[in-house]
């Protein structure tokens, strides 16, 4: 089984990415956050930063296309293609509303035409590999048989399944259905992504599904860093290295975010998630998220490790 990151934007740059590789080296790839070209450039100077080689040592990162025009993704790719990178990821998946408006990320499903036609192009001018991470259509979960269809006819080199409708955003179950209908009809190797967040959740998925190859994990993996290892059969979280990761990543984050008030938002966004591994020690998490000064936030996390071990056990599990 390969394990992959998911992106998520505001969270998994590189300096989270460098920080957990040495303390879980347990991913078979990261996925950059989305790089959005336009008609002048291919990137911010934030984006470009999170790509450069020299801040992903020893981690293997596929970066995240998500544009409107086809000439965009293929400038971008080649660009990225220069800088070393042999694979890109074509993003059909973000559900946001100011994505969606503009006919990037899952807004793309909504044209299938569209969708050929910049699919057509750029397989047509790009020889390295290409991934898509999509969702199953917009509104109505059976779009999804048009739109295989459509994937059908390219040299897709994987597609990732989110299998929820742009509408649903990250509510609601996941369509197995419609991904078991992938596994049967896809011609393209499929990846899995959406709503593992324990060990008996994806048990629970490998018993419906026993010959997937790739599940790729986000919100999970956020939450409970330790959760790949956990699946792998190692022992479940004690809080040491939780602590100690946190704590590097703090130091990480000092050394790069321009204030104090940027440095607790990043931070109290991955306590948004990690919340859930302390269910019995929620007014501790909550003063977390309402910590003011770095200085305070320390206090609380040292507090909630002294106190409690996590409950890696959490989450929610397939029907």
């Amino acid at each position: 089984m390969r394990f992959v990151f998911a992106p998520m934007e505001g969270i998994t740059g590189y300096i989270f990415r460098t920080v957990r590789h040495r303390y879980y080296d347990d991913v078979d790839a990261y996925y950059s956050p989305f790089l959005s070209p336009d008609a002048n450039t291919c990137w911010g100077k934030r984006e470009y930063r999170d790509i450069l080689p020299e801040n992903n040592e020893g981690i293997h990162l596929i970066p995240q296309i998500m544009a409107s025009r086809s000439e965009y993704f293929i400038r971008c790719a080649r660009q990225l293609q220069s800088m070393g990178y042999e694979e890109v990821n074509l993003n059909l998946g973000c559900p946001s509303g100011t994505v969606f408006s503009k006919h990037k990320g899952s807004g793309m499903l909504a044209y299938p035409e569209e969708l050929k036609a910049f699919l057509d192009n750029i397989f047509s001018a790009l020889s390295l590999p290409i991934t898509i991470k999509t969702r199953i259509g917009v509104t109505d979960p059976e779009e999804f048989y048009e739109l295989l269809e459509i994937y059908n006819r390219f040299p897709i080199q994987k597609l990732i399944i989110h299998p929820r409708v742009r509408s649903e955003f990250y509510k609601k179950t996941p369509h197995l259905d419609i991904f078991a209908y992938a596994v049967k009809e896809s011609k393209i190797p499929l990846s899995y992504n959406g709503n593992i967040f324990s060990v008996t959740g994806y048990q629970q998925f490998m018993n419906r599904f026993p010959d997937t190859q790739e599940i790729m994990l986000g919100r999970g993996l956020v939450a409970n860093p330790g959760l790949i290892g956990e699946i792998r059969g190692e022992p479940a979280e004690d809080g040491r290295r939780m602590k100690d990761f946190l704590d590097e990543l703090l130091a990480a984050f000092e050394e790069n975010c321009p204030g104090e008030t940027q440095l607790l938002f990043k931070l109290k966004e991955q306590w948004y998630y990690m919340a859930s591994l302390f269910p019995d020690h929620q007014r501790l998490i909550k003063k977390i998220r309402k910590a003011q000064h770095i200085s305070e936030y320390r206090e609380y996390v040292n507090q909630l490790f002294a106190q409690a071990r996590p409950d890696t056990t959490f989450g929610f599990y397939f029907a």
